[in-house]
C-alpha cells in the first residue's frame, strides 16, 4: 500500500474520533471553566503520549505474520460494529448520533454539576469531562495510528493521517465554537467501518498464510465489494412503506351505501 492511501484512511477514522473529543471539549469550557478544561486535555494527551511510547516499540518486535493476523481480526471486528450501527441508523432502526444533541447534554450536565476546587484544579468537574473525552477518544486514536502503521510498516505515514485529522477538526471547532453538527457523522462512519472491515480481512486472512492475488491490489476489488454487501444490507433493512390498515367493520362499512335512506313516513310505517 502506497502512503497517501494509508493516511487519507486514518484521516478519516481519527477525524470522527477528533469531533466527538472535540464536543466534549467544547461543552466543559464554553459551560464550566476553560482553564480547567485545558488542564484535563493536557494531562489526557500526556497518559496518550506515554502509551503510545509503551505500545509502539512493542508492536514493532512482534512477527509480521502474527501481527497482521491478530489485528486483522481486531479491526474487522471493530469494522463490522462500526458498520453495523451505521446501517441501523441509515435504515432508522437506531436514532442518529447528533453531535448537535450530544453537545446540549453535556452542558446541560455541566451546567448541573457543582464547581468543586482541589489539588490546584479550580472546576474539578470540567477537568474531569475533558480528560475523559480526550483520553477516549485518544486511545481509539492511538490504535488506528499504531495497527494501521504497524501492518504498513509506516507509522511515521498513519501519524501523518491522524494529526492532520486533529488539526482540521480543531481549527474547525474553533473558527464555529460549536460542535461539528453539519458533518455526516453516520456517513464517515460508513466509510470507516468498510474501510476497517476491508482492511481486517486483507490483513487477518495474509496473516493466517493466505497470499491474495495481486497482493495489496487485492484491496480495489475487496473494499467495494464490502461496500456493495454494507449497501444491500442497508437497502434490505430500509423499511417498505406500510399497507393502510382497513377501517373498521370493513370495507362495507367504510364506503357509503349506494341505497337511498328511508324517508319519514316508511320510517313512521
Amino acid at each position: 500500500m502506497t502512503a497517501l492511501p494509508l493516511i487519507l484512511t486514518v484521516f478519516v477514522a481519527c477525524a470522527v474520533e477528533a469531533t466527538e473529543a472535540l464536543t466534549i471539549v467544547l461543552a466543559a469550557g464554553l459551560t464550566r471553566e476553560w482553564r480547567s478544561t485545558f488542564q484535563g486535555m493536557a494531562v489526557a494527551l500526556v497518559v496518550l503520549a506515554v502509551v503510545t511510547a509503551v505500545l509502539g516499540p512493542a508492536l514493532t518486535l512482534i512477527p509480521l505474520s502474527a501481527l497482521r493476523l491478530v489485528v486483522g481480526a481486531l479491526l474487522a471486528i471493530f469494522g463490522i460494529q462500526w458498520l453495523r450501527k451505521a446501517i441501523l441508523r441509515a435504515t432508522g432502526h437506531k436514532s442518529l448520533h447528533d453531535e448537535a444533541s450530544a453537545y446540549l447534554r453535556e452542558v446541560a450536565a455541566a451546567k448541573a454539576a457543582a464547581t468543586q476546587t482541589r489539588r490546584g484544579v479550580r472546576d474539578w468537574y470540567a477537568f474531569t469531562l475533558s480528560f475523559k473525552g480526550v483520553l477516549l477518544e485518544g486511545l481509539e486514536v492511538v490504535f488506528i495510528v499504531l495497527t494501521f502503521g504497524a501492518n504498513q510498516r509506516n507509522v511515521g505515514a498513519a501519524a501523518i493521517g491522524a494529526a492532520a485529522a486533529i488539526v482540521v477538526v480543531t481549527v474547525t471547532g474553533i473558527a464555529v465554537r460549536a460542535p461539528l453538527a453539519r458533518l455526516p457523522e453516520n456517513a464517515m462512519k460508513f466509510a470507516v467501518g468498510i474501510m476497517l472491515t476491508s482492511f481486517g480481512l486483507f490483513w487477518g486472512t495474509e496473516g493466517a498464510g493466505v497470499s491474495w492475488p495481486g497482493h495489496d491490489a487485492a484491496l480495489l476489488v475487496l473494499v467495494p465489494v464490502t461496500a456493495l454487501v454494507s449497501l444491500g444490507y442497508t437497502t434490505l433493512l430500509r423499511p417498505g412503506r406500510r399497507p393502510q390498515a382497513a377501517p373498521p367493520g370493513g370495507a362495507q362499512a367504510a364506503a357509503p351505501s349506494s341505497k337511498p335512506s328511508p324517508s319519514s313516513k316508511e320510517v313512521a310505517s
